[in-house]
């Protein structure tokens, strides 16, 4: 059916149609016009991919154009990235070069091509488990040009969009790998829009149905949002009219992804997520010098109708976000007694909010900046000089400064300096060079000394105390947060660090095999975790030195075997690129395959499984911190998993539970539990203060379906404020 589709003329005809209205984006926005080269480069790429189709069955044509348009549109870049864009597959997927593109379009569109090639492959391809090589060329080529990044999250944003036409497995892997290293790579590239749609897609592939669930209860409460904001934004309106403001106002609805996020970290049901909506002010001032004196009058003018809260104004007007990011947020309490986040930006402000930093940098207006944004690519440029000898470390220790929130701190002279939240006397003086850093002693903060191990705050004056004197430690790599300043560390003592590692993971392995255990992947992430290491080198490292005491490893993370032997209830769907369907079923036994001890995982979870070194089936929650850096760093041992109802069997589960202490409520919640539910409990834990219960309740119960039915009977009793289930 597909290849009597193929040159039809109504798909030619489609084909053109999303071509042209990507040009009309194009030609409707403010960058010097080149209709001619973007028309030949489209016309380049379709005769190259001719008679080539995406799995769905489309034209693979279409793809190209869809990352042009969100290049163009989304991301607001001109010519030479849109033609990048819609040339970017070309060299990777036929048998043109890097040489015929410079020679047919020039040598900075072959170049930005050239790096997409470099970092392509694997994502889809069959090289799955190179992501974090892929990562790593990507950053090679990003701090040589920004554009190049800026495509590939536009290419992966189609991708994510597409992603239903993959099988389950890769599914999970691409959504994995999108949530773990292109969302905050984007947050941190002002990619707003794009990081917010690349979460909830991820979170729409990893667990469906809390997705359906989460929106359509967001689409239920659209009427009473709706009303609210009407309430709430009028007389804000009638204040900014008689101010002779020009302005809009939008009503913003927190992502299905932050809400389920909330919830899981606040331990709260969908009802307490109570900033679903916000407001942003958008306005236009006549003068761009007077952007910030309006921030503050719009300001004013909503405080004067609406109480703030004290806690909750974040002012990156006057200090702009390391990304870029520059608006007036403020938490006021609304007509009806609920807090609502107000965002105040100008025009300009939101252009940058909207479509990245980045694209307005230096190719949108050719300025050259001195921007946060240039000095982050000079970090990246400066932990390149130095790459860690394993990819997944590199990735590791790019990941410190990647997810880190920003403080600001002032040097004595008043300059601002932006570190990662978390970060020490000692973080800042290899900020600001490595030999402050290395001679060390301390630091005045805010004119009081402090040692290296203090941990700054936003709004700190740091002056950096040192003396020729000093002698670095070892042990100064447990003090610092930035990925600098722990490869300058590691590098000052290499040789002492490598024998103590090398001592560590011999000792490590010779307990391992007195247990009969493995040194699996798993079992080395719930180790790295537990003692707050990154890199297993680090963990290593501290049972070389005897920081770690070997003799508490067993009772901490060796188990039985035998506790897998419910585990031949499951069944797995695994991909094979060598059949013809794309998930096919494979038997387990008890000695492959088990649970992972560091979520838990009980029927009814959305989970997902990895295949360790040595074959054996290791089952995660999806959203287990763990299991996100395997999905991430070994997609290609990644497959599905779904539960299967045979026998009924009881895993351990915790509640947590809060109310009024009023009498009888607790044999009430106990009768629930033992009488109507039939279910056993190991662990009750209950503390009361000011007439307020709060504790948690260990049972043995069936599915999390159980699990739902006995927290939302044991809600009905008189004086219950909440149950919730505690994630792992």
């Amino acid at each position: 059916m597909e290849q009597t589709l193929q040159n039809t003329a109504e798909e030619k005809a489609f084909v053109e149609k999303q071509f042209n209205a990507m040009l009309d984006i194009y030609l409707h926005s403010n960058h010097r016009k080149n209709e001619e080269l973007v028309r030949e480069a489209f016309a380049f790429a379709r005769a190259a991919h001719q008679g080539v189709r995406r799995r769905s069955g489309e034209p693979y044509i279409l793809h190209p154009i869809a990352v042009a348009t969100i290049v163009a549109d989304e991301i607001g870049l001109g010519s030479t990235s849109i033609c990048a864009a819609l040339l970017h597959d070309v060299v990777e997927d036929t048998d043109y070069t890097v040489e015929d593109i410079e020679m047919r379009f020039g040598k900075k569109i072959a170049q930005i091509v050239d790096g997409l090639t470099k970092i392509s492959g694997g994502v889809f391809g069959e090289q799955a488990s190179k992501q974090a090589e892929n990562f790593r060329k990507l950053l090679l080529t990003m701090s040589e040009d920004i554009r190049v990044v800026l495509i590939k999250m536009a290419d992966r944003l189609h991708n994510m969009r597409t992603l239903a036409s993959m099988p389950k497995a890769k599914q999970l892997k691409i959504a994995g790998e999108t949530q773990y290293i292109y969302a905050p790579l984007a947050n941190r590239l002002g990619l707003y829009a794009i990081k917010t749609e690349l979460e909830d897609l991820s979170f729409k592939y990893e667990h469906p149905d809390k997705y359906e669930e989460l929106s359509s209860r967001v689409a239920e409460t659209k009427e009473d949002r709706e009303k609210l904001f009407t309430m709430f934004a009028k007389p804000i309106s009638e204040k900014l009219d008689s101010l002779g403001l020009k302005y809009e106002i939008h009503a913003r609805v927190k992502s299905v992804y932050s809400i389920w996020r909330k919830m899981q970290n606040k331990n709260i049901p969908f009802e307490e997520v109570f900033d679903l909506l916000a407001l942003r002010i958008v306005f236009t001032p006549e003068d761009i010098k007077d952007e910030k004196k309006i921030c503050w009058e719009i300001y004013s003018a909503v405080t004067d109708l609406y109480k703030p809260h004290p806690d909750r104004i974040r002012d990156w007007v006057s200090t702009p976000r390391a990304n870029g990011y520059e608006a007036l947020h403020v938490t006021v309490m609304g007509p009806l007694g609920q807090w609502v986040e107000v965002q105040i930006r100008s025009q300009r402000m939101n252009d940058i909010a909207e479509k990245g930093f980045a694209a307005h940098w230096k190719y949108k207006t050719g300025e050259q900046d001195d921007s946060e944004l240039e000095k982050w690519l000079q970090t990246i440029k400066d932990l390149l000089e130095n790459p860690e000898q394993n990819a997944i470390d590199f990735l590791d220790t790019f990941k410190l400064n990647l997810f880190a929130s920003e403080i600001f701190v002032f040097t004595p002279s008043g300059d601002i300096k932006t570190m990662p939240q978390g970060s020490t006397v000692l973080d800042f003086a290899f900020a600001l060079h490595t030999d402050m850093g290395v001679q060390c002693i301390g630091a005045k903060v805010n004119h009081r000394l402090q040692p290296l191990s203090y941990v700054l705050s936003s709004g700190d004056q740091v002056e950096i105390l040192t003396s020729k004197k000093q002698s670095p430690l070892a042990t100064w790599i447990d003090m610092v947060k930035t990925a600098k300043a722990k490869s300058k560390i590691r590098n000052l003592f290499k040789k002492e660090y490598k024998s103590y590692t090398i001592k560590g993971e011999n000792e490590l392995k010779a307990l391992l095999k007195k247990h009969g255990q493995d040194l699996s992947a798993d079992l080395l992430s719930r180790m790295m975790e537990h003692y707050g290491t990154e890199k297993d080198e680090d963990l290593y490292y501290k049972i070389g030195k005897a920081e770690v005491k070997i003799d508490e490893l067993p009772k901490l993370f060796f188990k039985e075997k035998a506790q897998s032997r419910w585990m031949r209830f499951w069944s797995l769907n695994i991909f094979s690129s060598n059949k013809k369907t794309d998930d096919a079923e494979i038997q387990v036994t008890d000695e492959t395959l088990r649970t992972a001890e560091c979520c838990s995982p009980i029927p009814g979870d959305d989970v997902i499984c990895f295949i360790d070194e040595d074959g054996k089936y290791v089952v995660h929650k999806r959203q287990c911190p763990v299991a996100m850096r395997l999905k991430s760093n070994y997609g290609d041992r990644i497959v599905s998993a779904v539960w299967k109802n045979e026998e009924r069997l009881s895993y351990p589960a915790t509640i947590s539970i809060k109310g009024m202490d009023e009498k009888g409520v607790l044999s009430k919640i106990l009768d629930i539990i033992s009488n109507e539910h039939s279910i056993n409990m190991s662990k009750i834990n209950l503390e009361t203060k000011d007439n307020i219960f709060e504790g948690e309740i260990t049972l043995y119960i069936h599915d999390v379906e159980d699990l739902n039915n006995l927290c939302l009977n044991i809600l009905k009793v008189n004086g219950m404020k909440s149950v919730q289930r505690i994630e792992k």
